[in-house]
């Protein structure tokens, strides 16, 4: 296939690429439809017929294999699963009389409908795509045969995925991980924002379209508002923000400074660390939660030295709070910045240092023009996993605050982040449906300023160089 068969996308493609471009593969399903010959295009049919016909046995049967249990499921549970999706139930459990004893009969379960209803969908989405695969391969089959006078057999597969596409059964148990563990739960999770599925619907609920979402950013007041959810999510990324950077700047300074050559015992600074990272983060949160208490460690001192007339409102003043589970957070992220720190600076070029001291740079122009571009260039992927890592910071803020202080009426405290407001919502009050809502409005924040923010980064523009 050359430059003027492809699309302009691919050329544009290609351009970006350079070296690594890798040509699409010729063994479209348009083609096989358009172009094979009757066994191919039996194949979107009877699943891997082309194949077995032209001697690919083990590939053609595994494809048949697949199509008769994707049949066979649909007929036994898949169609009464797809049936029940629109309604999700509507029978409620019942109790008959029999012999001066009250049996009960079983009613509908609105929950393993709508699971049961969104595994079938993927299923389907799934057998599309074996489909796809089924012509796809037919269709190779039939020009490989006409090309070298066979298809391809069962060794020459094998040696194909265990050669040129080793990332194929590399890949395949990560991604299956990924869609049945996250993609899944993703699905489900945002099909249950469309429901009526709350504290008074646990058993039997149904669809309610966009109404949740007009609940959430709504001004009508109640535990869950518009006010309440911008509150939040300011906070949120305030949080989020301090939390990452004032734990890379700490930390980075810190890494510097045990790294200088004047520095003694750096091992014993580093070994300081690495402890603080072994003890578990939920002893240290629950220690420094007892603490600060009124009557805690740490007021009693401040009173006792006279320091302070009353106790401090770490947890009880909202912008206490805020700035209190922010330094102690410090506490519990530095370590792990001076870990990643020490090993990048260590692994900078020396030849860079020396030839800007010899060009007269001073301390600050040496940090501002190697060493700052260098880490940046390097961690920026680091830097945008922390800070998703801290809008979904669930333990420092729940186990540390609570979420406190909580005005009377609010569902969220002033300390709450979107995930431990999710989390109130869900475990405490039985509102799925309006957690489901702030789960979708976290994944688009974290979405959204996750990509724009790698994509622009000189990690994701020049990854194979640093300038």
């Amino acid at each position: 296939m050359t430059s003027t068969t492809l699309s302009p996308r691919e050329n544009r493609r290609r351009r970006r690429l350079g070296a690594e471009y890798v040509k699409p593969s010729p063994y479209t399903v348009k083609a096989g439809l358009s172009r094979g010959d009757p066994a191919t295009r039996a194949s979107a049919l009877v699943f891997g017929l082309g194949n077995i016909i032209r001697g690919q046995y083990v590939k053609g049967f595994i494809l048949l294999a697949l199509e008769v249990a994707f049949i066979a499921f649909m007929a036994t549970t898949g169609v009464s699963c797809l049936a029940k999706l629109p309604g999700l139930g509507d029978q409620e459990q019942g109790r008959v009389l029999v012999d001066g004893f009250w049996e009960y009969t079983q009613g509908d379960n609105s929950v393993v409908i709508l699971l049961y209803g969104v595994c079938t969908l993927v299923i389907c989405v799934a057998f599309a795509y074996l489909w796809t695969l089924s012509v796809r391969c037919a269709y190779k089959a039939q020009c490989l045969q006409r090309e070298r006078g066979r298809a391809p057999r069962l060794i020459d597969d094998v040696r194909e995925l265990l050669d040129a596409k080793a990332y194929e059964p590399l890949m395949f148990l990560p991604t299956l991980g990924i869609l049945v563990f996250t993609v899944l739960p993703l699905i489900f999770m945002i099909s249950m924002a469309f429901t009526t599925y709350d504290h008074d619907h646990l058993v039997l609920f149904d669809w309610a379209g966009l109404d949740n979402f007009a609940t959430v950013f709504s001004n009508e007041g109640g535990t869950v508002n518009a006010g309440l959810f911008l509150s939040v999510l300011g906070w949120t990324l305030v949080w989020a923000f301090f939390a990452t950077f004032l734990n890379f700047f700490f930390g980075l300074f810190l890494a510097m400074a045990i790294n200088r050559r004047t520095t003694r015992i750096k091992g014993f600074w580093r070994s300081c660390f690495s402890m603080s990272i072994a003890v578990p983060q939920f002893v240290s949160l629950l220690v420094i939660h007892t603490m600060l208490q009124p009557q805690g460690a740490v007021n009693r001192l401040l009173q006792e030295w006279g320091w302070a007339d009353s106790p401090l409102p770490f947890f009880t003043d909202a912008t206490w709070a805020r700035v209190t589970v922010i330094i102690v957070n410090l506490w519990v992220g530095i370590p792990y910045t001076v870990m990643q720190v020490t090993g990048i600076l260590q692994n900078i070029p020396a030849d860079q240092y020396e030839a800007a001291r010899i060009d007269g740079a001073n301390w600050w122009q040496i940090f501002t023009r190697i060493t700052m571009p260098y880490i940046i260039f390097v961690l920026t992927p680091y830097l945008i996993t922390t800070f998703t890592g801290n809008v979904n910071n669930f333990n420092v803020i729940y186990l540390l605050s609570g979420g406190d202080p909580t005005p009377i009426g609010d569902s969220a405290g002033k300390t709450d982040l979107l995930i431990t407001w999710l989390y109130k919502l869900t475990v405490d009050k039985n509102d799925y449906n309006l957690g489901a809502v702030i789960g979708i409005m976290t994944f688009v924040v974290l979405a959204v300023v996750s990509l724009i923010t790698y994509r622009n980064s000189g990690s994701y523009k020049n990854e194979e160089t640093f300038r």
